[in-house]
């Protein structure tokens, strides 16, 4: 590999030593990988210097600011952003490399093979409570995240190339108990939001959302070949913006 740089690999984290290794391992492929470490006290920094010398410490309030300040340490043209909880399988890795080389384009999506547990649940996702594919190949300078401290907004210049064939592995969660701590967490990210917005909405409108959500979800995303899964995936779904809302609306009361 010449000393050009032309793609790199960023990943932004807090505390992942647990699967971090197995994360990096597989971006060998990239020109560099970029560690963002925010507020880690665990063992992540070290893990990561095994890995790449381009590892940078720091604190940050919300998920967009982080990753944001992780895709402005990239040194490459190309950018693939990926999560500590996600693994680039080999024929991907290669589809990657060959688009950086190859595309006119200046971003791609990236298909996403969801896992919950060891299986795979493939049906269903959406409506931010996990994600069937997502915007992770892009050109240095056309994307920025929003500030938000969950689901940050995205703001794009450049044309959109088409999605990649392969399919990145996301390990989402471990069972059911893992699917409600992350919405839990999701929705008191989401309530602070609304409330530094200014727009908690109203009830009755997030209640029709749970249906609106549910149907989206598990009807037109085809939960419903998931089993179980699909169900709570769409339930979980519909739940988000109505958790979000009360949350915000019981601290507002206080």
């Amino acid at each position: 590999m010449s000393g050009e740089i032309k793609l790199s690999a960023v990943i932004s984290i807090r505390n992942e030593e647990k699967q971090l290794a197995d994360c990096l391992e597989r971006l060998t492929f990239a020109d560099e990988i970029v560690v963002l470490l925010d507020k880690c006290g665990d063992g992540s920094e070290d893990i990561a210097r095994k890995f790449t010398g381009r590892v940078f410490k720091g604190a940050w309030d919300t998920e967009g600011r982080r990753r944001n300040a992780g895709i402005e340490a990239c040194q490459g043209e190309w950018i693939f952003e990926i999560d500590a909880d996600e693994r680039v399988p080999e024929a991907l890795a290669g589809e990657i490399r060959g688009v950086v080389e190859t595309s006119p384009y200046d971003w791609h999506e990236i298909l996403v093979d969801n896992y919950i547990g060891g299986k795979l649940i493939r049906w269903g996702w959406g409506c931010s409570f996990g994600k069937a594919a997502y915007p992770g190949l892009f050109r240095k300078g056309v994307k920025v995240w929003g500030g938000q401290r969950v689901h940050p907004r995205l703001q794009w210049s450049g044309r959109k190339g088409p999605m990649l064939k392969n399919r990145l592995d996301h390990l989402v969660d471990r069972g059911v108990s893992d699917m409600l701590k992350r919405l839990d967490s999701y929705s008191s990210a989401r309530a602070k939001d609304l409330r530094d917005m200014g727009e908690i909405g109203s009830l009755a409108n997030n209640v029709r959302r749970v249906f609106s959500r549910f149907f989206k979800c598990y009807v037109m995303r085809k939960g419903y070949r998931e089993g179980a899964y699909g169900f709570l995936i769409a339930l979980f779904a519909g739940l988000y913006p109505l958790l979000s809302h009360l949350k915000a609306k019981v601290k507002e009361e206080e």
